[in-house]
């Protein structure tokens, strides 16, 4: 069974394991690198700044008592939408609806939270997360996302209705 646990910046070193193991396994899939949260940038006191951004929800899917899951839900300057973030299924959990669970999950937390619509930006190449995104009801929009580091290629951005 999977369990979902919200996390308070005391709870850093489960999100730390988890957020390197995923920049470890799936670099492309995300605009930090590894590199950018190791050596200098690996301070616990950043790691708590990070599960601390004011009005975040901060998510970890456990399963049979590890950690296997990560997602987080931010505010964005439109009160009417909130932003998923950070979302990353260890190998060996998915096709187990872990996935599944932390979206509804920060969708949850956003409706509850006022808004109307989740988005979130994902990498034009990373089919599996979009069909994921699709399966969770979002739907890909026309809005420009952020400029890749190859100077050609954008973030496609999602929306989901609340």
């Amino acid at each position: 069974m999977v369990e979902i646990r919200a996390l308070t910046p005391d709870d850093w070193p489960m999100w730390r394991e988890l957020r390197l193991a995923a920049l470890t396994e799936a670099p492309e899939a995300f605009c930090s690198r590894l590199a950018d949260w190791q050596g200098d940038g690996d301070r616990e006191q950043r790691w708590r700044d990070r599960l601390g951004i004011p009005g975040s929800h901060n998510l970890v899917a456990v399963l049979d008592g590890r950690p296997v899951g990560m997602s987080s839900g931010v505010p964005t300057a439109d009160p009417l939408t909130m932003e998923l973030i950070s979302m990353w299924v260890h190998p060996e959990a998915r096709g187990r609806k872990v996935g599944h669970l932390l979206v509804d999950a920060v969708a949850r937390w956003a409706r509850e939270s006022g808004a109307d619509w989740l988005r979130l930006t994902v990498m034009p190449h990373n089919a599996p997360a979009k069909a994921l995104y699709h399966r969770t009801g979002f739907a890909q929009t026309d809005e420009p996302g952020d400029l890749l580091p190859d100077g050609v290629h954008r973030e496609q951005v999602m929306l989901r209705p609340l």
